[in-house]
C-alpha cells in the first residue's frame, strides 16, 4: 500500500491567522454581534465554516449560522479583491514537504477550506503538483469527522496504518485517531503541543525540520 502524508492547510501550511480574523470580524459586524475575541477564532480554526460562527455565537439559531457562514466567505473573497489576504508558508514548510515527496510519500490536504480557496493558496505558492489529493469542507463533513481522510486514503491507495495525518489543531489529531492513521501535531499552528498531545497525537514536531524527521522514521 502507499504511503501518504496529508497536511491541514490553516496553521499547518500556511499562516493564514490575521485574514480569518479579519473576515470573521466583519462577519460579526454586519450580522450586528459583538466581535469575537481574536483567541476564540484562532480556536476554531480548522472546523468548517458553520460549526466555526455555531461555536463563536452559540445563542444563534441554525438559520443565522448559515447566513453567517456564507456571509464570511463574501467577506473574505472581498479581502481578496482588494488585495489584503496574505497566506505565507510558515518557514521551513516548503523543504518539509519538498523532503516527504522525495522520501516516497504521497501527499494530501484535508481542510475547512473551500476547494476555490485552497487551489488559490496552493497556486499561489507553487505547490498544487505536490499533492495527490485535495479534500476540502466543500464535500465533507466539518473536522474531527474522519471523512475527508478516508477520501483521501480512497485516493491515494493508502490505508490508515500507512496514512499520517499532519496538524496544528485538536480537530486534526481527533480526526487521524477516527480515521484510525497516525497523528503527527505540530507546534507552530493555533493549538499548542499540550493540548494535541492530550488530544492523542503520535508525534508533535516543534519545527519543519522536525516534521521531516519524523516522517522519516515512520517510512
Amino acid at each position: 500500500m502507499n504511503r501518504l502524508a496529508v497536511f491541514d492547510c490553516d496553521g499547518t501550511l500556511v499562516d493564514s491567522q490575521a485574514n480569518i480574523c479579519d473576515a470573521m470580524e466583519e462577519t460579526f459586524a454586519r450580522a450586528g454581534l459583538p466581535l469575537p475575541e481574536r483567541d476564540a477564532v484562532r480556536r476554531i480554526v480548522g472546523l468548517s465554516l458553520v460549526e466555526a460562527v455555531r461555536a463563536l455565537h452559540p445563542a444563534g439559531d441554525p438559520e443565522l449560522h448559515h447566513a453567517m457562514a456564507q456571509d464570511y466567505k463574501g467577506c473574505f473573497h472581498a479581502l481578496r479583491g482588494r488585495g489584503l489576504v496574505a497566506e505565507p508558508l510558515f518557514d521551513g514548510i516548503a523543504d518539509a514537504i519538498a523532503s516527504a515527496d522525495g522520501d516516497g510519500w504521497l501527499l494530501g490536504v484535508a481542510t475547512g477550506k473551500s476547494d476555490r480557496g485552497l487551489n488559490l493558496c496552493l497556486a499561489h505558492h507553487g505547490i498544487a503538483d505536490r499533492f495527490v489529493t485535495l479534500q476540502t469542507a466543500d464535500r465533507h463533513p466539518s473536522k474531527p469527522h474522519p471523512s475527508m481522510l478516508i477520501q483521501a486514503m480512497a485516493d491515494a491507495g493508502a490505508v490508515p496504518e500507512t496514512t499520517v495525518m499532519i496538524g496544528d489543531t485538536r480537530f486534526d489529531i481527533a480526526m487521524a485517531k477516527a480515521a484510525g492513521a497516525t497523528a503527527i501535531g505540530v507546534a507552530w499552528g493555533y493549538h499548542d503541543a499540550d493540548e494535541l498531545h492530550a488530544e492523542g497525537a503520535d508525534h508533535v514536531a516543534r519545527h519543519p525540520a522536525d516534521l521531516s524527521a519524523i516522517l522519516k522514521e515512520l517510512k
